[in-house]
């Protein structure tokens, strides 16, 4: 049986597939845009094929489908999500538009606001209001929801936000408007607050809800169509859809939190570097995901990724849990221009279609995939394992355009482009580690994405990173790391009090619930169910809280909330050099995160291939100067060889370059581990 990890980016759609014994088999298709499912479809038969079978054969004998969607993602960037009104509370329905006061430039007088997902006309201010206790100020009467309701209907929309003042106390009257909306309009996707996000802070609060009713309607429609498509393919099974915190959850849960899968492919790729972390005995790993479009770049620090609960995507804030994962427009596909005669690359991506000028499909800007053919570093002739042939000479026309405008030749701006993207990305690193206290040079570089083989040693290199890994799997590796991803519930509950106010018996109530609910959500799950917990605190004169875990802590002691006071500053301390113990300590939110253990993922050893290793090829490739570079099968490459650069490895989805005082070691999973000098001159 196989457990097939599907992730759909903006070029390539990547599928893996792994039996029971952990052999990994791969497919690459073209990305649809139009409709996302047709290349999943085709990337299926691509994959049916690899193996032997034909694409219904392979999906009978597939017990699980993890899939990681940027549907939701690309309808809150392109503007293309659901038409929503916005119901809340009286007088209060412009705080998605005043925001926090704050703009990104703050300088600039002439910045224009953004435009809010839901204009004024459809925000409808409705007589109610609960305390921040909990309790009743103005009743919601019978009435005044019955004219909000026929308000909404004569709107026309496809979704309605529900986020009343406080609801997070109480959800009352949130519970009765989405009763009643359900009567009127049964054919509107309902979105609220309570459910989706029921933690204090208005603006987050409201922000997060509108962006579920805003995307739910477009990701539901997907999700219900690729469900049937599958059926009607020959699958039986049940499709589990990635999301942003790094778990999976069901088709029915995936629409209800739409919210949730708003960066569910990055966040496979997070999901298998956790995974890599444990198999390489290697806990302090940036991870390094190069696609065609954009490059993800996110920190684990003993084996484990960072959440956050502040991701701004585009003009919206989402604060439900997230994978803190920071992206740049930085791809294979990241288009070449110059302004002001400084050369740039990127952000706009070619895209899968028309594609880099190399793909043959009209494209005639220079890209990054472009520099790279006309370098020699990509062979023209074996992309994808030779099902797709480059055009050469479209790329070297495109860079001949490029260096006109720079009065250089072709293979003078294509050096150009690729060190302009380097920079790039090597300064994404440094924002996702100097920038945040931590030293990246104390970490191994995990490259991944079709596109990271040919630019991960020259980024390390630049950052004074000494370990690359890059796995045999590399161009599809968040696909293969969604299948090690678990069942996942994140709750949270806001419980804002003085600790010296609160009693181990309040504190214990709360977080039982919430594992109860949690444990609700996974009923009939036959699996071992695991629950972490934290609390997110701060001290009483800041601002800003603090996630502190408190697994480990003992629930039954009578000293249950000095316990965790105690860990609130010791984590202070982890974080800021510093603690204050005489300060009183304010407990915000409490967290909960229920997970359904699925089987985990194994990773077969390479197996002593049948096929003889030949003498490497050569190829022409500019490395400061033309020289003959060999290049290296990697599916044949036997465990513990070590390999000096200058060196190309080439698989069928996947190129790895090293330069000279370079060298690569075949790991025994048909990895390669690259050591990487530091630069003359430099000192450790």
């Amino acid at each position: 049986m196989f457990r097939i990890g599907i992730d759909i980016g903006g070029t390539f759609t990547d599928v893996a597939a792994v039996d029971e014994n952990g052999r990994v088999v791969i497919a690459k298709s073209s990305s649809t845009p139009t409709d996302p499912s047709e290349g999943l479809l085709e990337g299926l038969r691509v994959l049916a094929g690899e193996l032997g079978l034909d694409r219904t054969e392979l999906l009978a004998r597939t017990e699980r489908i993890v899939h990681g969607t940027t549907v939701a993602t690309n309808a809150l960037l392109e503007g293309k999500g659901a038409k929503v009104a916005l119901l809340t509370t009286d007088g209060h329905r412009d705080v998605i538009e005043m925001r926090e006061g704050m703009k990104e430039d703050r300088y600039n007088v002439r910045m224009a606001p953004p435009v809010p997902l839901v204009p004024r006309h459809r925000r409808i201010g409705v007589k109610e209001r609960i305390r921040a206790d909990g309790t009743v100020a103005t009743a919601l009467t019978a009435e005044s929801l019955k004219e909000a309701v026929e308000q909404v209907a004569a709107l026309g929309v496809e979704a309605v936000a529900v986020c009343y003042l406080h609801s997070y106390r109480s959800a009352e009257h949130e519970a009765v408007t989405g009763e009643a909306l359900a009567a009127a309009l049964p054919d509107t996707y309902v979105s609220l607050s309570s459910e989706v996000l029921p933690q204090i802070k208005e603006y987050e609060r409201v922000w997060t809800t509108v962006v579920n009713a805003y995307v739910g309607p477009v990701l539901s429609s997907y999700l219900s169509r690729l469900s049937a498509k599958l059926r009607d393919a020959g699958y039986s099974g049940e499709v589990m859809i990635m999301h942003s915190h790094g778990g999976v959850a069901t088709i029915a849960e995936s629409s209800r939190l739409a919210a949730g899968a708003v960066l569910s492919g990055p966040a496979g790729g997070i999901a298998a570097a956790t995974h890599i972390a444990r198999l390489i005995g290697e806990g302090d790993l940036i991870t390094f995901d190069m696609g065609g479009t954009s490059t993800d770049i996110a920190l684990l620090q003993g084996g484990e990724a960072q959440l956050t609960g502040e991701k701004q995507v585009g003009i919206a804030k989402v604060s439900l849990p997230t994978l803190d994962i920071h992206t740049l427009g930085a791809g294979g596909g990241s288009m070449a221009h110059v302004a002001g005669a400084i050369l740039h690359v990127g952000p706009e991506s070619a895209g899968a279609a028309p594609g880099p000028a190399c793909y043959g499909r009209g494209g005639t800007t220079a890209t990054v995939t472009d520099a790279n053919v006309v370098l020699g570093r990509l062979g023209a002739e074996r992309f994808l394992g030779g099902r797709m042939a480059l055009d050469a000479t479209a790329a070297a026309a495109a860079l001949e355009r490029l260096g006109a405008e720079l009065s250089l030749s072709a293979v003078s701006a294509a050096e150009g482009v690729t060190k302009v993207v380097n920079t790039t990305m090597a300064e994404g690193i440094r924002i996702v580690s100097v920038r945040r206290g931590v030293d990246p040079r104390r970490f191994a570089l995990v490259s991944f994405g079709g596109a990271a083989g040919l630019h991960v040693t020259e980024v390390a290199r630049l950052l004074e990173i000494r370990r690359v890994v890059v796995p045999n799997v590399a161009s599809v590796l968040s696909a293969w790391g969604m299948l090690a991803s678990d069942l996942r519930h994140e709750l949270v509950r806001s419980h804002v009090g003085e600790a010296s106010t609160m009693s181990a018996a309040g504190l214990r109530d709360v977080l039982r619930r919430m594992e109860d609910e949690g444990r609700g959500r996974l009923e009939g799950f036959p699996g071992t169910v695991e629950v972490r917990r934290a609390l997110d605190m701060r001290y009483g004169e800041q601002i800003f809280e603090i996630t502190v875990p408190v697994d480990g802590v003992d629930l039954h002691a009578d000293d249950l909330v000095e316990q965790v006071v105690a860990r609130f500053h010791e984590r202070h301390e982890e974080l800021y050099s510093y603690h204050a113990a005489g300060q009183e300590v304010v407990i915000v939110n409490a967290r909960t995160t229920v997970i359904g253990k699925l089987p985990e993922l194994q990773a077969a050893p390479l197996q002593p291939s049948t096929v003889e290793v030949a003498e490497p090829r050569s190829r022409q490739v500019h490395l400061d100067g033309w020289v003959d570079v060999p290049v290296h099968a990697l599916d044949v490459l036997p465990p513990g060889s070590r390999i000096p650069g200058p060196a190309l490895f080439e698989s069928p989805t996947t190129t790895v370059l090293i330069r000279s005082g370079e060298a690569a070691t075949v790991t025994p999973h048909g990895w390669l581990d690259i050591d990487v000098p530091l630069r003359a001159g430099v000192e450790r």
